[in-house]
């Protein structure tokens, strides 16, 4: 009888650990995506030691963060990155900040990773690259455009290529910069965006982020960027 109540207990308490995994799952909506690549993929325009704590430390802080923010609003956890980003008014006010700063972490990083590959560099072609010489003139003048609205964006932030909103100007591209974590959704879709947070490059560039944008060219995807401008209609 003893080994029978041993063997239930012990039953029990498995049981247990699985349904509290069943419960915790439930209530993180968002995980932590894989890089694409391993973490010395980009080398030597980006470092593996800092690919590795910018993935593992600080976009996984972004998710957990959320998460946690989200876990007394199961009817938040059911929307999209975008879905609350664009209607940050609809989010509860006292995780609102919350939201917007670490979902939009969350999404910006979810973009980073993917807009870059081992294989990257060179120039768009096709549709993209017509769009972009007619909106900047030449791939060179965007290239000045975007490096410079990096390198002016003050304290940490971002810049984008973002494809205007079609009841705008249809087409149409623009580089923007944003402060911190937020996305440029209100402008159009984000097609193209780089990290200008130190922690995106300082072990490998320092102080020296104008060096970091122009050698950040190397690794851009331009097929997934060519991708995301067909979608973005």
């Amino acid at each position: 009888m003893g080994k029978f109540l041993n063997a239930l207990f012990i039953f029990c308490v498995c049981c247990g650990i699985v349904l509290l995994s069943g419960a915790r799952a439930i209530a993180t909506p968002f995980d932590l995506p894989d890089l694409p690549y391993s973490y010395n993929a980009l080398e030597p325009h980006i470092d593996a030691e800092t690919m590795q704590i910018h993935h593992d430390k600080h976009h996984a802080a972004y998710v957990n963060n959320l998460n946690k923010a989200l876990e007394k609003y199961p009817a938040q956890q059911n929307k999209t990155l975008t879905e609350l980003l664009s209607n940050l008014d609809q989010v509860p006010e006292d995780i609102r900040s919350a939201v917007r700063n670490n979902a939009g972490g969350h999404y910006n990083h979810s973009l980073f990773w993917t807009a870059m590959s081992p294989k990257g560099g060179g120039q768009p072609t096709g549709k993209l690259a017509e769009a972009i010489n007619k909106s900047f003139g030449s791939f060179e003048k965007f290239q000045q455009a975007f490096e410079a609205g990096g390198a002016s964006r003050f304290g940490s932030g971002w810049v984008w290529l973002v494809k205007v909103k079609s009841g705008d100007k249809p087409g149409v591209l623009t580089v923007t910069t944003t402060p911190n974590q937020d996305a440029p959704l209100s402008e159009g879709t984000p097609i193209l965006g780089n990290d200008v947070w130190e922690h995106a490059y300082y072990l490998k560039y320092r102080n020296r982020r104008p060096e970091y944008l122009k050698a950040w060219w190397n690794v851009v995807n331009w097929p997934e960027i060519s991708r995301r401008f067909a979608a973005a209609d």
